[in-house]
């Protein structure tokens, strides 16, 4: 089972954060979620707000494609509302390019 799925309006991406890093990265896989270090502290929306612009950053999509779902929790459910054909192939470089 793949950390994300189509939809019709884009993608839904299954998301374990860590915040309080040292940087900002992706870690690999924890489960069916994509593992998440953030470089934020967890207090009034830091990480959550950390999270969607590194997101925004790595997939080169504005940050207003993205929608947080599960908020206060170290689970997390993004939607991304971008149909680009190569969408997929980006989410999994996300992976990739984890140590």
């Amino acid at each position: 089972m793949s950390f994300y799925q189509a939809t019709g309006q884009g993608y839904l991406v299954r998301l374990t954060v860590s915040p309080g890093a040292r940087h900002t990265a992706v870690v690999g896989l924890h489960g069916d979620r994509l593992k998440v270090r953030l470089a934020a502290a967890p207090e009034k929306g830091a990480a959550n707000r950390e999270l969607i612009a590194f997101l925004a950053r790595a997939l080169n999509l504005p940050k207003n494609a993205f929608r947080l779902l599960g908020a206060q929790s170290r689970s997390k459910v993004v939607e991304i509302h971008d149909l680009s054909p190569d969408l997929a192939l980006r989410l999994e470089g996300l992976l990739a390019a984890s140590p």
